[in-house]
């Protein structure tokens, strides 16, 4: 049996819920249980996001994550509230952009992507996000071309279509991004 608990989390705008909503829409594809759960602090824009993401083989109980496997902080805020609460042997990803600090923990991995800057630099400013769902993918081994166009072309609304090839840029660029 395997299941992953996801927690994205960072500042209203990032695209924080849309990351959760492609990932869910990724666990779908591949016949997997899902459940996506979005967060906002009622500023919206600005203010607090997350969301939990449980994709998994078996039925999923609860949609809440309470101790992420994968913690995928855009901001420090984040990953100062989030880090104690990933489970032992978690992984965090962090946008090392707006992130200027290491992981305290000795018993998680870290990932540490300029994915603002990245996105920045590649005339994609609003896509750090999926910079970074692009390295997330790669580390778990589930980075297939193929099949992230058709989750992408599930998810984006069809008035957004123009999109489509941007945002697999976007993946491209975190799965091929080297520390």
């Amino acid at each position: 049996m395997s299941t992953k608990n996801f927690l994205f989390s960072g500042f209203g705008g990032q695209g924080i819920l849309f990351a959760g909503k492609f990932l869910a829409y990724k666990g779908l594809t591949e016949d997997k249980n899902v459940s996506w759960l979005p967060s906002y602090g009622p500023e919206m824009r600005g203010g607090t996001a997350s969301c939990s993401v449980i994709v998994s083989d078996e039925a999923v109980g609860s949609p809440i994550v309470s101790n992420p496997d994968i913690l995928v902080a855009m901001n420090l805020p984040s990953l100062d509230k989030f880090e104690p609460d990933i489970a032992k042997g978690g992984i965090v990803f962090a946008d090392s952009t707006l992130i200027e600090r290491k992981v305290n923990r000795e018993d998680i991995t870290a990932y540490y992507v300029p994915a603002t800057r990245l996105a920045g630099e590649n005339g994609i400013p609003t896509l750090a996000n999926m910079i970074l769902m692009g390295k997330i993918l790669k580390v778990l081994g589930e980075y297939d071309e193929e099949s992230l166009k058709t989750t992408m072309a599930k998810v984006i609304p069809p008035k957004h279509a123009n999109m489509l090839d941007v945002n697999l840029k976007a993946l491209k660029l975190g799965a091929t991004f080297e520390e």
